[in-house]
């Protein structure tokens, strides 16, 4: 725990995220850069769904990041409750808005997937409803920050705000279970997977690059961050002079 607090400290984290965010962000585009040539050139078409199964190389990260961005902020949310760590508001924060793009193109790319194979843009089916839900949660969550950093408040209820939303994140998880949905069930499992291998290897190089990119953004982020509150001490400190 001792190291854990030393990383919290802004002077530190800043020594390891200046050199780190352009390492995560430039490998994470090549990754992504050769997982959507492969993706693109190398895959063939599904023999049900064709060419419009290579929407899952983006639709399936961006899920998978829309959902892991919120447990994110509910982990940074429970650290700074318990432990008051000073970067852990910083940290929710800065994820807040990568994790809401993510959600909405998990959204929209879902969308456009489900024209040619539902033939309608848009289901008020379990998954879909959830996910649509939790995007409306990050955006609130966003308004609530915003609202609480201007009053000058301490942080906690948009911490609790954030642990709250998780609530979303199993329904999420679980909904093609729960629900007798148009959305189609887990296809990729830790030991197996229903999709072909020659369509799916493509995937996991989607996931890391799209993993490393979101890292890199959250980084960038919680620097301009850092960085907009010393200035702004700096500035009150000029006006007492």
């Amino acid at each position: 725990m001792a190291s854990l607090h030393a990383f919290a400290n802004p002077a530190r984290f800043l020594k390891l995220a200046r050199p780190l965010t352009p390492v995560l962000f430039w490998i994470g585009l090549a990754l992504i850069a050769v997982g959507s040539w492969a993706g693109l050139t190398q895959t063939p078409p599904d023999y049900l769904q064709g060419e419009t199964v290579r929407i899952l190389y983006i639709h399936v990260p961006s899920a998978w990041l829309g959902m892991a961005g919120w447990s994110g902020i509910a982990v940074s949310s429970i650290t700074f409750l318990v432990w008051r760590h000073p970067l852990a508001s910083v940290a929710a924060r800065a994820i807040a808005m990568p994790g809401a793009v993510f959600a909405g193109l998990c959204l929209v790319t879902g969308s456009i997937w489900g024209r040619p194979t539902w033939g309608t843009w848009w289901q008020w089916d379990g998954r879909l409803t959830s996910m649509l839900l939790l995007f409306f949660v990050y955006l609130g969550y966003m308004a609530l920050a915003r609202a609480d950093a201007d009053r000058g408040g301490d942080g906690r209820i948009p911490a609790l705000y954030g642990v709250a939303g998780t609530v979303l994140l199993p329904i999420i998880r679980y909904s093609v279970v729960w629900w007798n949905t148009l959305h189609q069930g887990q296809s990729i499992g830790l030991t197996s997977s229903k999709i072909a291998g020659s369509i799916l290897w493509p995937l996991p190089i989607m996931l890391f690059g799209f993993t490393l990119f979101f890292a890199a953004i959250v980084l960038m982020r919680m620097r301009a961050i850092l960085a907009t509150a010393k200035a702004e001490a700096r500035l009150r400190r000029m006006a007492t002079v």
